[in-house]
């Protein structure tokens, strides 16, 4: 079975600055690859950079950006091009047939209708492989084209190289950073065609040069087919460096060879989970072209010396640093579902993931929130926290547990020294056990992840043996109260003096709230759901309430953003009211419901978002799919499963969407997920049996798992009404001790 053919790299990437359908990039790419590859259709040094609409072609461009809204660095560009030269972004493009180039994981090819000239990649994990032909072949040139920054270029005629690098990043890069490339090819180069020029276009005139935005033209003396290939390695420490990588990489091997190659690993990767194939074919293509999602970041940004020792140039104190490094990742986004995913399909891979994470805060002396590739110091919280307490939990090994526990505690317990590290306005939180409305932006999303990072610090700190910090941390973790207005009904911001922020609105947007109002930012107590439900007055209660939430009209006020933002758009157009599945904080909405102990509510919106709102198409995804976060969200709920709470070792019932599944563990043992009867209209869960006994838990633990474990789901199309025990409800801190 081909899964590779099921895979769409255009989902998600019709999407623009008003509207997400993904902000995804069609990348061909290894799995976790340091060097990613995408067609680029309009002239942005970053963000919108391509669109499935378009019909011109500006190159094949070398990306690391993780969502438009981080941004590209190290980004370069290639355009192979025939006729009087023609170097400004504005008039290059060429028009190009969407509909006759090949876009897959593995590989691309486009051709170039105004040069007449095509382009083949394969890509390495930091290096590519390509293939050009140009059906004239008089004056045939490729064209390298960077962007804003210091870059460079030499030519070596005798190696047939082109060699250089760019310092292009929109941030998180120190001074000296820069992405090395040298590029070799099979034919001699044309050194009449061969130039340098600079940032206004004029030619240099010498073999090498230092400046602002540079591009360069290489000539090709071409045999009579018009064909040459032609190899690019790459590195973030040296040029000597992207030498080896490309040598140790690519070596010998011919084009074809080296797409079979990533064609493999891919199939591999892929085949982590099998579906049957008499699954409706939409369906199997929305799972694969999702999981290939969560298998692109974060990306590795280390390397192998000539020792074949692990370094990597670390964005954090801009040095050569050994061990393993990882980036273009947000905790924010990731903690919630493609952390917890890899611990299941991956965790070998995660181990490395985690260490690399305990270099970054060896390397600049903070834990990191959104790494591109050094801090970036997006969105609320330090949620790295639940990364790693889902880790220690779940007892995954190949890294520092003491060390990272260290820089956890550091900043839930010392005040940030500089902007984009740390919690902010922690000696506030210390002292309040909430952040002051008045005093910091975005409180009440702020403070409530505040206080499930801390549920996430007891979880280590119990782990290694920490009983005092665990005890001081568990009862921090119960600060969510103080936000809780019973008088409304929700979550709000409070003021330093104890005041309510007056006005209260929840369909407003903004102030207290991140990237949501009242109704979607007032659910982040993943960690003691029944402890919030005795707020709203019990289980039952609280369960009428994410009721009127999935039954409300999807209205909003723009409040403090002032105008309306994509998510507000997105939500709107889901109609599945305050329920803004296009964003992480409303991500476990439909699962509340089985920790409250009714399950066919989660079966019934779990399925419907699966089924209504996802797709492989180029407006496939909800909203922004961010590092895989949006796709994993799909890959649990297809499983009949969600990761509730990361940093308990358990996975939510939901409902599955296939009749048979099959994931091949690391371990060498299979879990095996079995539906009988299962249908749009049999969505809901009869009954579970786990290894052949029946299962009345509302869960699994991650040791059922993955010890290898064969589940039954029997399937019908009427819910299920009954009621359960503390024992049989997933985890929630109140009630522990219920649970035995």
């Amino acid at each position: 079975m081909e899964r590779l053919s099921y895979v769409n790299p255009l989902q998600g990437t019709a999407s623009v600055y008003e509207y997400s359908y993904g902000n995804t990039l069609p990348l061909v790419s290894r799995p976790f690859g340091m060097a990613s590859w995408s067609l680029q259709t309009r002239e942005v040094k970053d963000g919108w950079f391509f669109h499935p609409s378009d019909r011109r072609l500006n190159g094949v461009r070398l990306t690391r950006q993780p969502s438009p809204w981080i941004g590209d660095y190290g980004q370069l560009l290639l355009l192979p091009q025939t006729g009087p030269s023609c170097l400004a972004p504005e008039l290059r493009p060429s028009s190009y047939e969407p509909e006759k180039s090949t876009l897959r994981p593995d590989y691309l090819s486009v051709r170039f209708s105004r040069y007449r000239a095509s382009l083949e990649l394969t890509p390495a994990e930091r290096s590519a492989a390509i293939r050009l032909a140009y059906e004239d072949p008089r004056n045939a040139r490729l064209l390298l084209a960077t962007y804003e920054g210091e870059s460079s270029f030499q030519f070596d005629y005798a190696a047939r190289t082109l060699s250089g690098f760019t310092r292009a990043s929109r941030g998180g890069t120190p001074d000296n950073f820069a992405l090395y490339f040298v590029i070799a090819f099979d034919c001699e180069l044309d050194e009449t065609a061969c130039d340098i020029y600079n940032a206004e276009f004029a030619p240099v005139g010498a073999l090498s040069h230092t400046g602002e935005q540079l591009s360069a033209s290489v000539g090709l003396k071409l045999p009579t087919d018009g064909t040459t290939q032609a190899k690019i390695g790459l590195s973030f420490i040296s040029l000597e460096q992207a030498a080896l990588n490309m040598e140790r990489e690519l070596g010998d091997a011919d084009f074809d060879e080296l797409r079979s190659q990533a064609a493999a690993e891919w199939e591999e990767r892929l085949g982590t989970i099998e579906i049957k194939s008499d699954e409706a074919m939409d369906q199997l293509r929305t799972f694969y072209t999702c999981l290939y999602r969560t298998f692109l970041f974060p990306r590795k940004s280390y390397e192998l010396d000539a020792s074949g020792r692990t370094v990597h140039y670390s964005p954090f104190n801009g040095k050569l640093c050994e061990g393993p490094m990882y980036s273009d990742v947000g905790f924010w986004d990731v903690y919630r579902t493609t952390v917890p995913l890899f611990s299941l399909l991956c965790p070998r891979e995660l181990g490395e993931m985690l260490q690399s994470w305990v270099l970054a805060y060896k390397e600049s002396g903070w834990m990191p929130k959104w790494v591109s590739p050094g801090e970036r110091g997006a969105m609320p919280g330090t949620l790295i926290d639940a990364v790693f307490a889902d880790a220690i939990a779940k007892e995954i090994d190949g890294f520092d547990a003491q060390t990272a526990y260290q820089g956890l505690l550091k900043h839930a317990t010392l005040p940030p020294d500089r902007d984009m590290v740390g919690r902010e306005g922690l000696d506030h939180y210390i002292r309040l056990g909430y952040l002051p409305d008045e005093l910091v932006h975005h409180s009440v999303s702020h403070s409530l992840d505040y206080a499930y990072g801390d549920f996430c610090l007891s979880v280590i700190a119990r782990a290694l043996g920490d009983g005092e910090s665990q005890l001081a941390l568990s009862e921090r973790a119960r600060n969510y109260r103080l936000l809780f207005d019973a008088e409304v009904g929700f979550m709000r911001g409070r003021q330093e003096s104890g005041a309510w922020r007056p006005d209260f609105n929840p369909l407003d947007w903004g102030g207290p709230y991140c990237e949501g109002g009242a109704w979607q930012c007032s659910w982040a107590v993943q960690h003691d759901i029944r402890g919030y439900a005795e707020l709203l007055g019990g289980s039952e209660q609280m369960v009428h309430k994410l009721d009127e939430l999935f039954a409300a009209k999807p209205h909003f006020n723009v409040g403090s953003y002032g105008m309306e933002i994509h998510e507000m758009s997105e939500m709107a157009a889901a109609d599945l009211g305050q329920f803004a599945i296009s964003n992480q904080p409303s991500f476990h909405f439909p699962y509340l419901f089985t920790a409250l102990g009714a399950p066919s509510r989660t079966q019934y919106w779990a399925r419907k978002t699966m089924e209504e709102h996802f797709s492989a198409e180029p407006n496939g995804l909800p909203g922004d799919e961010d590092n895989g976060s949006l796709s994993a969200w799909y890959i649990f709920g297809a499983m009949g499963m969600y990761p509730l709470c990361p940093g308990v070792p358990e996975y939510t019932l939901g409902s599955p969407l296939f009749g048979s599944m099959s994931v091949k563990l690391q371990n060498g043992r299979r879990l095996d997920i079995q539906s009988v009867n299962n249908s749009s209209d049999h969505k809901y869960v009869k009954s579970v049996a786990l290894n052949g006994e029946t299962h009345e838990k509302l869960f699994f633990t991650h040791a059922q798992l993955t010890e290898g474990a064969k589940i039954v789901f029997q399937m019908t199309d009427e819910a299920i009404l009954q009621s359960y025990s503390p024992q049989q409800l997933p985890f929630s801190q109140s009630d522990v001790s219920d649970r035995g």
